[in-house]
This record gives C-alpha cells, structure tokens and sequence, in this order.
C-alpha cells in the first residue's frame, strides 16, 4: 500500500467500495465535498449511505443525487427506532425505495442488546421491511446484536423470497457467522476488527468466510480503526479510513491486501448492482481536506 504524504491517509491497492457509511450524520455536516476528496485520495471509490430512518433515509437520496458516481443509499428503519414503524412509515419508505439510486432496504434486523424499541416492535418492523426487500427484488442491509437466533428463524423463513442480505458489522459468535453464511447470506466487516481489546474473537473467524461473500465497511463517524498509526483529532472515523480495515482483514484472513480490494469491491458491485466504473476524481466536487480532519 502506498502512504499520502500530504495527509499520511493509507491508500488501497485497488479501489474499494465502503457498504456503510453514515453520511447524515450530523458530524459530516457541511463536510461531505471534504470527505469525498478524501475518500479519492485513499481510494475509496465509492459508498454506500445508511439509512436508519425515513429522514435520514431521505437525506441520504439527497447525498445521491449531489455526487451520483460515488454515492448509492440504503432505504429503511433501524431497530433502535422500530417503534415508530407503522402504516404512514411504511408508506413513506415504499416512496423511496423507488429511487434508482436506493440500493437496498435496510438498516433493518433485531437488536436485543438495548432494545430502545421493544422485541415485539422490533420484530413487527423487520417482517414489514422484509416484505419490501421481495416487493422491490433489493438485497437486505441488516443489523444484528444479541438476537441471532431469532433473526436467523425469520430469515430462513423468508430466505427463498429474499434477493439477497448482508450483516453488516459483523461481531457475532462462530455459531452466528455459520448460521448466516448458511442463509447464502453476506459478511460486512468493519473496524471492529482492528480493536485489540474487541475484536480478537473476530480476528479469529474472519478466515471462515468465503472470499465471494465477503464486504468490507467503515460504519463512519462510529469505529474509529485503532491499528492506525495517527488517528484524526477530531476521532471522528471516515471512508477514507477504510483501507485500514482492509490492512487488519488481511492479517487474519491470509489473503493479500490487493486481493482482498479486489474480491470485496466485486462483492459489492454484484450484491449492489452498482455500475463498473465511477467518474475520475477530477469530476468531483473538490474542497481543500482542512487542517483539523487531517490525521
């Protein structure tokens, strides 16, 4: 891998696609041009927005429809906030899952970890998303924390209808990642596998993981990669941090980092039905990376 000496980014080997990031989120705000710029520098090519709720989802459409060559969307409700999933929630995701530029439906899934939203609601909010994902034929974007069994049961009763599905951010048990990749389903990976004090349990499985079903994400501003050898002042995390990510994968899977690139963003290209090529950097808004969000 090269370094950037402008910036000490880590560059990738070939240019990766990040399936997570949370560019509403207010830490990007008025930084977006910023963040893209870098993203390129670090050859991060392209990414994929989260969408957690329909204004955050409807932001992301935005996000889209400003850089339309680096940027695609997620449409759907988080777990966390399944409460508010009724018929007008409804209704407003099955407008924006009509985009061209929604991807899949998701984030969506169980979370019994904190359960800010009950599992009944929970559970009600994922079926009805499940439902969309076969109603528009898009692959799932799925979160899951302590509920495997239950959301593994719902999916294997949805599997044969579903086009596809990822778990994204990926911690679970050797029982969970068996279990999911039995569904045929995807593995997204973050910097959770770079914390030395986290992700030794990860670090230890990864190797199980086909190399065709596997993606790598930076779940950006959240997970921050602690092999990093400056990190931001701001802590905030960034795509263009994801080849750090990539650097870590490679540690544990044996595969080279090049490899690795090149495997992880055909991945996303056939589970996103994303475009072969993007627009060269110069086709990009470009703002100077300010002084502070330099590493």
């Amino acid at each position: 891998m090269r370094d950037s000496q402008q910036n000490a980014l880590l560059g990738a080997p070939s240019p990766l696609i990040d399936i997570g990031v949370n560019l509403t989120n207010e830490r990007f705000n008025g930084k977006i041009a910023e963040v893209v710029a870098q993203s390129l520098e670090a050859n991060v090519t392209n990414q994929i927005i989260t969408g957690t709720s329909f204004a955050s989802s409807k932001a992301a459409l935005a996000l889209c429809e400003r850089y339309p060559e680096q940027f695609r969307s997620t449409v759907g409700i988080h777990p966390h906030d399944a409460s508010e999933f009724n018929s007008s929630a409804h209704s407003n995701l099955r407008d924006l899952l009509q985009s061209t530029y929604c991807v899949a439906v998701g984030e969506t899934g169980l979370d019994f970890n904190r359960n800010f939203s009950t599992p009944q609601d929970q559970e009600k909010a994922f079926e009805a998303q499940l439902e969309l994902a076969i109603e528009f034929q898009k692959p799932l974007f799925m979160h899951e924390r302590d509920a495997f069994e239950r959301q593994h049961e719902i999916l294997k009763s949805y599997r044969d209808d579903i086009t596809d599905g990822v778990i994204h951010c990926f911690t679970g048990s050797k029982q969970a990642l068996f279990g999911y990749l039995d569904l045929g389903l995807y593995i997204g990976i973050t910097g959770w596998i770079c914390d030395e004090r986290r992700g030794t349990d990860l670090q230890a499985l990864v190797h199980n993981i086909p190399q065709d079903r596997l993606m790598i994400e930076t779940d950006a501003p959240y997970l921050l990669p602690r092999n990093m050898t400056s990190k931001p002042k701001d802590r905030t995390n960034r795509p263009a941090y994801l080849p750090w990510v990539l650097k870590e994968l490679s540690l544990h899977t044996g595969l080279s980092e090049l490899d690795l690139a090149c495997k992880t963003s055909d991945n996303a290209r056939r589970f996103f039905r994303l475009p072969e090529h993007f627009a060269p950097a110069n086709e990009v808004e470009n703002e100077p990376v300010s002084d502070f969000y330099r590493l």
